[in-house]
């Protein structure tokens, strides 16, 4: 017997995500996978799933689901309104529902089920890659989730001791980016002196920033280069666009620097009105 989970709704976007498709970018397939790793890794965790296990990704929460069987389950990141325990493993009997509100602090929930979301790999991942239209599609009100089985155990561990993502300003780490040489000798400064603040223009393929611009030392644009998670490339409006986990997999625009890859995840928690400074690693 397959166990299952139907959609009852599906909020702002619920999207499939695993660890993504790992080493194929030579192929010009983007890795996609989970926007916020270590909440997606924790949840995993706390249901007893193995590495890699796919979950659903809920974007400002919205997310209601009815068990068609009993399934054990949990949710991590960003924590909804609701009476479902945040970082705890709960059981939901055969008929029950649970229903996701809307987070005070951070973007993005995940939802793991013990025995992970079964639906059918493409090309060795069940991600959905939004950017490239890869996986499975968006879920939507009505799908029917097919869940498989485990034989990991369970970690024995109620609740997580985890922190819920800030809801304030974020500073992350930023490393000099392979184009450096294409700005002004003051923009670097400019990039790590300023508050910015994260547009209405985000996604899961990366979040435009607003703030003052950087001035480029060079004109016209460069040919396509490979691009990597948490680059910030900077287009010629002079402010930066932060890639997350859809970004593509080359780009024309210079990329001044890159976020710090373990401060990537705080960035897929960053939300339209949110601000966030970049501090210079090469400063104590």
């Amino acid at each position: 017997m397959t166990r299952s989970l139907t959609v009852l709704a599906s909020g702002p976007l619920t999207t499939v995500q695993d660890a993504g498709r790992v080493g194929q970018a030579a192929l010009g397939i983007g890795r996609s996978g989970a926007c916020d790793r270590s909440s997606y890794r924790l949840a995993n965790r706390l249901v007893g799933n193995g590495p890699g296990t796919a979950v659903l990704e809920v974007t400002f929460g919205g997310l209601a689901l009815r068990a068609d069987h009993g399934v054990t389950v949990v949710t991590t990141g960003a924590r909804c309104e609701g009476e479902m325990p945040h970082n705890a493993p709960v059981w939901l009997p055969a008929g029950a529902e649970l229903r996701l509100g809307s987070p005070a602090a951070g973007l993005r929930t995940y939802l793991a089920v013990r025995g992970g979301i079964a639906v059918d790999p493409v090309l060795g991942s069940r991600s959905t890659d939004i950017l490239a239209g890869l996986g499975p599609g968006v879920v939507v009100e009505g799908d029917i989730i097919p869940v498989g089985e485990t034989e990991c155990p369970m970690p024995g561990v109620e609740v997580a001791p985890v922190t819920d993502p800030p809801g304030d300003g974020v500073v992350v780490r930023v490393l000099t980016g392979p184009r450096r040489d294409w700005f002004a000798d003051d923009a670097w400064t400019t990039l790590t002196g300023q508050t910015y603040t994260v547009s209405g223009d985000c996604d899961r393929v990366g979040a435009r920033l607003d703030g003052s611009p950087l001035t480029r030392s060079h004109t016209g644009e460069l040919p396509s280069e490979g691009m990597m998670r948490g680059a910030l490339q900077i287009p010629p409006s002079g402010t930066p666009v932060l890639f997350l986990a859809d970004h593509p997999v080359t780009g024309g625009y210079p990329v001044i620097g890159y976020v710090v890859d373990g401060d990537v995840d705080l960035c897929a928690q960053l939300r339209p009105g949110q601000t966030v400074r970049f501090r210079d690693t090469r400063v104590a």
